[in-house]
């Protein structure tokens, strides 16, 4: 077994490979290609275990995540998710290698939500603004400017030191200026809004948001979570990545839907639809987009995948045996 550590695969996997690897397995899941059971979530005291199984038989790979969650981690000094990812060789049951959770999370999570952008934003779009300066919140930003000419992007966060360091090192990363919100008055300026919290309520009004704007919003993957106020959403053209995980977790869908605000028949359908063609995009510059995930297992599959056939080309990682 390989062990690929997060130092290489950084130095291994770049984000518009990851956004293309994207979009070749959520075209895969929606035209139901892969096997993906829908994932098993269990509460221990303040910890969340997550187990996310998935195969792919277009390259006879299995993978499985074990994440844990503990919301309030940060405020010790430690990472919110954590966790390992493993690859295997679906024809034979060989363990390929083992990697770190988080990393995957992050960069298959910022990946979809590039791809998203990329056919459901307008192509014009310029100004970002981000609700979580965590790392997930760092790969939606790196993915959105991947896709589009972003100049100027805004961060949201409760946490005023969490959000400074955010702005000071994506605006070197990226190269674009990037400022700590002081208000959520310049959502009115936002073309592409992304949520990454473990918010409970809506973070904005409707009334806030520019009427063409498209949101990635990811942080809600739990019934009782909520990022996104439920009359933007009812009114919004809605892509999932997975219908039903979708329907089975968020908040965002489950609780304008129990308002009857929207039915289930609202949601036009999964990003890999649109990939394939099957499924129109956004196709009027006037069009308010929302895309929906909760994070399915099949993309942690292919960012493994990727990060692991990427390593065997370069030599990377330490071979373990068990």
């Amino acid at each position: 077994m390989k062990f690929i550590s997060t130092e290489n695969m950084r130095s291994l996997v770049s984000m518009p490979e990851a956004i293309t690897a994207m979009r070749s397995i959520f075209g895969e899941l929606s035209s139901g290609k892969s096997i993906m059971p829908v994932r098993s979530v269990s509460t221990f005291g303040e910890m969340m275990l997550l187990y996310k199984p998935s195969y792919s038989p277009i390259n006879n790979y299995a993978a499985v995540k074990l994440l844990t969650q503990v919301e309030s981690n940060p405020t010790r000094g430690l990472p919110m998710i954590q966790g390992l990812v493993f690859l295997m060789d679906s024809t034979n049951g060989n363990l390929l290698a083992m990697m770190d959770g988080k990393f995957i999370t992050a960069l298959r999570t910022g990946a979809a939500s590039g791809l998203a952008t990329e056919v459901l934003s307008r192509p014009d779009s310029t100004i970002a603004a981000i609700f979580g300066a965590g790392v997930q919140g760092a790969t939606q930003l790196e993915a959105v400017c991947a896709v589009r000419p972003i100049k100027k992007a805004y961060i949201f966060d409760l946490n005023a030191k969490a959000a400074e360091a955010y702005a000071q090192q994506q605006s070197e990363k990226l190269g674009i200026h990037v400022y700590v919100a002081e208000s959520l008055d310049v959502l009115r300026e936002a073309d592409v809004i992304c949520t990454a919290t473990g918010a409970r309520a809506p973070l904005f009004q409707a009334s806030q948001l520019k009427p063409n704007v498209h949101i990635n919003a990811i942080g809600s993957f739990r019934p009782h979570m909520q990022e996104l106020p439920p009359e933007w959403v009812s009114s919004a053209k809605i892509y999932v990545d997975h219908v039903e995980s979708c329907l089975a977790e968020t908040g965002d869908l489950l609780i304008p839907i129990s308002k009857g605000l929207m039915t289930r028949q609202h949601i036009l359908g999964e990003i890999g639809e649109v990939v394939n063609g099957t499924l129109d995009g956004r196709m009027s510059p006037n069009e308010k987009t929302l895309f929906k995930s909760v994070g399915v297992a099949v993309q942690d599959l292919a960012a493994a995948a990727l990060v692991y056939e990427k390593a065997l080309a370069q030599g990377c990682g330490t071979e373990v045996t068990l």
